[in-house]
C-alpha cells in the first residue's frame, strides 16, 4: 500500500547520495559523510510519513505508518542482493524507505482512525532532533576535510 502519489517520485535507495543517484550501489560505511547524508535522506522520508500521518487523522479507517528504523536499513544495505533464480519467487516489494503501517498503534477512533496525534508529534520531535545531529556532524566533517586542505573561511 503506497501511501501518496509523492511517495513513487522519491528513490527508495540507500546507495550514494553524492553521486546523483541515491540508490546507485552501496558507499562505503566508514565514510561519514555519506553515512550522514543517507541518515538524512531517511530523516526526509519519514518526516514526510509523519507529515502525512497527521494530515489523515480524520480520515475514517487510516492506520498510522513510519519507515523502517535506520539501523535496518544500514544492515539491511551492508548484505548482499538478492537475486532471483526462479521466476516463482517473490520480488522484493518497494523499499525499506516506503511507509508501512505502524503496528504499534493500539488506540483506535470510533470511525477506525489509529493516528495518535500526541505520539506523531513525539516521532516528528524526535526526527527534528536527530535532523539536527546529522546536519552537525555533516557540517563538522566538511569544515574537518576544509582545514585539512588549508581552506578555512
Amino acid at each position: 500500500m503506497d501511501i501518496s502519489p509523492i511517495a513513487a517520485n522519491r528513490n527508495p535507495g540507500l546507495g550514494n547520495p553524492g553521486s546523483g543517484n541515491p540508490g546507485s550501489g552501496n558507499t562505503n560505511p566508514g565514510n561519514p559523510i555519506s553515512l550522514a547524508e543517507r541518515r538524512l535522506l531517511w530523516l526526509d522520508r519519514r518526516q514526510g510519513v509523519l507529515a502525512q500521518n497527521i494530515a489523515n487523522a480524520d480520515t475514517p479507517g487510516y492506520r498510522p505508518q513510519d519507515v523502517a528504523p535506520f539501523a535496518r536499513l544500514l544492515a539491511d544495505a551492508a548484505g548482499p542482493d538478492l537475486a532471483i533464480t526462479n521466476p516463482r519467487h517473490i520480488a522484493p516489494q518497494g523499499g525499506a524507505l516506503r511507509g508501512r503501517v505502524d503496528r504499534t498503534a493500539v488506540e483506535r477512533t470510533p470511525n477506525g482512525n489509529g493516528v495518535s496525534l500526541d505520539e506523531q508529534a513525539l516521532r516528528i520531535a524526535e526526527t527534528d532532533t536527530q535532523h539536527n545531529l546529522a546536519m552537525g556532524l555533516h557540517r563538522k566533517y566538511l569544515a574537518l576535510f576544509r582545514t585539512a586542505l588549508g581552506r578555512n573561511s
